[in-house]
């Protein structure tokens, strides 16, 4: 049987992530005191119908979700295989978002009325759980529909202890992802932007590819890049690391940092980790 913990900041997208999780056959248990998980954890061995099984735990649960962390270790030394995910965003889109449901953050009444102190507060309160988190998400730039298919190619298939690779593409002046572990900075490759025929064609396209990928910096750097993840990565499975996160920025996130993830995603492919690739900013 498999548990997963969703957790994270407050308005950070956990019941579009619990939702997500349903859909593919979760039992999804919301706003669990962290003092039961155990308990139901009992309940659900004798069941045969439910295997999966989700328990969302935030900042609600109020005093409760302090013992959190200590629930998650009691789990982990019974010998209970339970993962952790952790959903976090930037402090502007969490405020954005409140504002836009018009709902009040949990500890709002508590923080003299400020949102800024809450978030900060909450930030300070999660910062455990989000060291000891076996997967992270930053749903800061994700849609609705981006978010759960972060979750699908998480969760579709069994959770095994094996590495879940994300290969990632951005724009710097859009800001570097929250939830990337490395982060590559293509930007000293010759920018396809610049070359009309071009501008306004992607690195999935294969004359941009080409055309990134021509120079002799560029093939060294594929080289070593691929030998230094190659070798990172059992060592980081070692260490218990199920998702690692592999960014590439350029300046718009259209050409070459697109070029790098898609290389490095089928670079790893060929091995025995699942690779994802995702643009964040091919559509800006």
């Amino acid at each position: 049987m498999e548990f997963l913990i969703v957790t994270g900041m407050s308005g950070s997208g956990k019941s579009a992530v619990i939702n997500a999780l349903e859909d593919i056959g979760f039992f999804c248990v919301d706003n669990m005191p962290p003092q039961l998980i155990a308990k139901f954890v009992q309940i659900s061995a004798d069941s045969d119908e439910i295997r999966k099984i989700a328990f969302g735990c935030d900042i609600r649960g109020g005093e409760m979700f302090a013992k959190l962390k200590d629930a998650i270790f009691e789990l982990k030394q019974s010998g209970v295989r339970a993962k952790v995910l952790f959903l976090t965003s930037p402090d502007e889109i969490i405020k954005r978002r409140y504002k836009e449901t018009r709902r009040m953050h949990p500890l709002y009444d508590t923080a003299e009325n400020c949102m800024d102190t809450a978030i900060t507060r909450e930030r300070e309160l999660l910062k455990p759980i989000a060291e000891i988190a076996d997967y992270t998400i930053d749903t800061g730039m994700l849609s609705t529909a981006r978010l759960k298919e972060s979750v699908l190619n998480l969760f579709l298939e069994q959770i095994s202890d094996s590495m879940l690779i994300k290969c990632t593409s951005f724009g710097f002046k859009h800001g570097i992802p929250g939830d990337a572990d490395l982060v590559f900075d293509v930007r000293f490759l010759a920018n396809p932007f610049y070359v009309p025929e071009l501008k306004t064609k992607t690195g999935l396209d294969a004359p941009v590819r080409d055309f990134v990928m021509q120079s002799g910096d560029a093939l060294e750097l594929e080289r070593r890049l691929n030998d230094m993840i190659d070798f990172l990565i059992p060592r980081y499975v070692a260490e218990g690391k199920s998702q690692l996160v592999i960014s590439f920025g350029c300046t718009g996130g259209k050409h070459r940092s697109v070029t790098f993830a898609e290389r490095l995603c089928e670079h790893l492919s060929h091995g025995e980790y699942k690779a994802t690739v995702f643009h964040r900013d091919i559509g800006k």
